[in-house]
């Protein structure tokens, strides 16, 4: 994986790679998966926030910090960002949201649906490089609710054994001691 940066990201790949190579600035831990997330002006091609898993204190996830981020950014709590939100706003996140945290914490879909009430009508896209495995959670329904709620869910292909190294990096492989 490269790890220069995207100056302009023009396309789907390139947000994806981006992610990626956020995904990969989070320490490996055998208890998470890496991931990376860019908040994106879909109209404007621009990056409105950036975050990986672990970015922020906490036990953080990447679309979790990007939000966060992003509110910092304007003087508010995450919660209350709904409205700042352009109406062409997508994110992009190497793997599917979360639809439920062990942890407790809030989920990244739950985070992502609080935008609905926006005054664009919040992320209207989450484009994903690989379904959540089944390593912690089980089956993520994080998908199913999200389309349920209106956002459109699109699958970025062509990183997926890429994602998946970096994801889970620090996992405890099978025949590994």
């Amino acid at each position: 994986m490269a790890t220069s940066s995207i100056e302009t990201p023009i396309n789907r790949e390139d947000y994806m790679r981006l992610a990626l190579i956020l995904a990969g600035k989070s320490d490996p831990k055998p208890t998470n998966f890496r991931v990376g997330a860019v908040l994106v002006d879909e109209a404007k091609n621009k990056i409105l926030s950036t975050g990986y898993t672990l970015e922020l204190p906490g036990n953080t996830h990447a679309e979790q910090c990007c939000l966060m981020k992003f509110a910092t950014t304007h003087g508010r709590l995450e919660e209350d960002i709904a409205d700042l939100l352009p109406e062409s706003c997508v994110i992009y996140t190497t793997m599917e949201p979360c639809g439920q945290r062990m942890s407790g914490n809030l989920p990244c879909v739950d985070r992502i649906l609080q935008t609905q009430g926006g005054l664009h009508g919040g992320i209207k896209k989450v484009y994903h490089g690989v379904l959540e495995p089944e390593t912690f959670i089980g089956e993520n329904t994080g998908r199913a609710r999200l389309e349920a709620a209106g956002i459109e869910c699109i699958h970025v292909s062509g990183f997926e054994t890429e994602i998946l190294e970096v994801a889970t990096a620090g996992h405890h492989q099978s025949g590994q001691h």
